[in-house]
């Protein structure tokens, strides 16, 4: 039986990864941060049978003690603060556990593997946010990165440090540059849950408007339920490399809002709907886009859920989960 060691298991994709190891036969393990962690239920009644272990990203003596409980086939370092807004408030935090947390993951592991450096597979969640003020329409795996963000920098550097370490050390370490990627999972402070569960409350009289920022901004979004497939392939190949995982095509915010209205009968937004410079990005990324021709390629990933269906599915779950905590 395959063991696999999950970092970030309470976020949407360490939940949607989770499950699918599961049904492949895994032992999973999953690393919490602190013993009062506010998503430890989440996972339990998610994901009962992966088993839970303590440990920080910013504590590499903990990820060492971590991985001998686990003794893992493979790492999924999917663990980081990930809400880009956050990241200029608070840059150094960001910096300590989203880019530097990488590295201490990833010497653990080395550390862990002792004198067999492809003993353990390694995954790191990189970002389209790496691109940031884009070089080339669409982006792939050798486009300049040009971050805009601290939360940008701080993974540029992880995945520059997953390179050198697979480079210098020859460990079986991949990195997944994934584009935007929703689900009915993903945190309320993200745009495409925060307009899903807005637009479910409109639909129920719950509220009256939604507050949004840059309508024009573009991004490439997919189901977090797809990509975790694409993680997976990636540690299964001989050779360990670094993929783009996306859909290649774009959606402004503009759109977004008309699935997501339109999927509870409002064909015009613009009554509900207002824009606050307070929620514009001291540096906006305007266009996102991915090219995922080599994970197609090489990992034989396709993506199954396409826009609509994936801003649909994300208004009908809220719809439901608002309906039940304000008993209608």
């Amino acid at each position: 039986m395959p063991r696999a060691l999950i970092t970030g298991i309470t976020g949407q994709d360490g939940l949607y990864l989770s499950e699918l190891l599961l049904s492949k036969g895994y032992e999973v393990y999953g690393l919490i941060r602190g013993q009062n962690n506010p998503k430890l239920d989440l996972v339990r009644t998610t994901v009962p049978d992966v088993k839970l272990v303590t440990g920080d990203l910013t504590d590499m003596s903990s990820l060492i003690r971590a991985l001998e409980v686990a003794q893992p086939d493979e790492v999924y370092n999917l663990g980081a603060i990930s809400f880009v807004a956050y990241s200029w408030d608070n840059a150094l935090l960001t910096s300590e556990v989203t880019g530097k947390g990488v590295l201490n993951m990833l010497e653990a592991v080395r550390l862990y593997s002792h004198d067999d450096p492809t003993r353990v597979r390694f995954y790191q969640a990189s970002s389209s946010e790496m691109f940031g003020k884009v070089q080339e329409v669409p982006q792939r795996e050798s486009t300049l990165l040009w971050p805009r963000s601290p939360y940008g920098v701080a993974k540029v550097f992880g995945h520059y440090m997953t390179i050198n370490y697979r480079e210098s050390y020859g460990m079986h370490a991949s990195s997944g540059i994934l584009f935007n990627h929703e689900s009915p999972r993903r945190g309320p402070e993200f745009v495409t849950r925060k307009v899903s569960q807005a637009v479910a409350r409109i639909k129920l009289g719950l509220q009256d408007e939604i507050v949004m920022g840059n309508l024009d901004a573009k991004r490439d979004w997919g189901f977090a339920g797809d990509y975790v497939e694409a993680m997976w392939r990636m540690l299964q190949q001989d050779t360990a490399d670094d993929y783009v995982v996306a859909t290649g095509e774009t959606h402004a915010i503009g759109e977004l809002l008309d699935i997501a209205f339109s999927a509870v009968g409002i064909d015009d937004w613009s009554g509900y709907v207002r824009q606050d410079p307070a929620f514009m990005r001291p540096a906006e990324v305007d266009l996102l886009i991915g090219d995922p021709t080599k994970a197609r390629e090489v990992l034989g990933w396709e993506p199954k859920v396409d826009f609509t269906q994936l801003v649909t599915m994300m208004v009908e779950n809220d719809l439901q989960e608002q309906r039940a905590q304000a008993g209608l």
